[in-house]
């Protein structure tokens, strides 16, 4: 029992991953993206990719079982089936990188990954074609690798599917439905690389109250705060998660 206590790490690294939880709970609870892009960078340059990652997919998972009814109700099943074929494939694939690349250069990935998909929501780019399955499949391909290596498989996924002459409904049901899958494959492929540990548990413990409380007020803050004004702020902590992640600062801010 006393492996699920984060004990060895230092107090303050722990208060830093519970505020950040938080931020990050309250920008998805907000507008439905960005808690992955937010925390991962800041976990990682404390704690390291293969313990944050990992960590943060069973704090996000354990929040998802609630809309899957719903989402199963109202997706297209068949077209986030093909995207998820895609995700069978990138999921395995981005978790070995995790696994086999050095500490330091999944960090300096993960920070550059966040940047363009970051570049990416801020563009406002929609892909406004007509979805087709090969594309579909390939947009999963890639959200699954970036979900395998850091669990930000989000933006592809919405910029494909939000910009398409999909009733906003089951745009939304097909993302719940797509990322309830795509955190089983990561599930089932970290639990095979040894990612998922009685540590990852413990801090998933600690960080996952302040998590949940941070979706509450951001699902609560949806209906009263202006979404334009908080997105932009959204975007902020983003690029600041970023920039806070740069192992080039470790000797500054570390």
């Amino acid at each position: 029992m006393q492996d699920l206590l984060p004990l060895h790490l230092p107090t303050a690294t722990i208060v830093v991953l519970v505020i950040a939880a938080f931020v990050a709970g309250c920008a998805r609870g907000f507008s439905g993206f960005g808690g992955a892009l937010i925390f991962v960078p800041v976990a990682s340059s404390l704690i390291g990719a293969k313990l944050a990652v990992p960590l943060l997919l069973i704090v996000d998972l354990v929040l998802t079982p609630g809309l899957i009814p719903k989402a199963w109700r109202n997706a297209d099943r068949a077209n986030v089936g093909v995207m998820a074929l895609g995700a069978v494939i990138g999921v395995p694939t981005g978790t070995y990188l995790l696994t086999h690349v050095d500490g330091v250069v999944i960090r300096w990935a993960i920070v550059a990954i966040v940047a363009g998909l970051l570049a990416l929501l801020m563009s406002g780019w929609r892909y406004h074609g007509r979805p087709h399955a090969g594309l579909t499949a390939a947009v999963g391909m890639t959200s699954g690798l970036f979900s395998g290596a850091a669990q930000v498989g989000g933006p592809p996924v919405v910029a494909y599917w939000l910009g398409g002459a999909i009733p906003p409904l089951t745009v939304r049901a097909n993302i719940v439905l797509y990322f309830a899958i795509s955190s089983v494959l990561s599930i089932a492929s970290y639990l095979i690389a040894g990612l998922l540990t009685w540590e990852t548990v413990g801090l998933s413990l600690t960080i996952g109250p302040t998590f949940a409380l941070g979706l509450y007020i951001g699902s609560h803050l949806f209906s009263r705060a202006n979404e334009a004004t908080f997105r932009r702020i959204c975007y902020g902590l983003i690029a600041a998660a970023a920039v806070i992640g740069l192992p080039a600062l470790d000797g500054v801010l570390r």
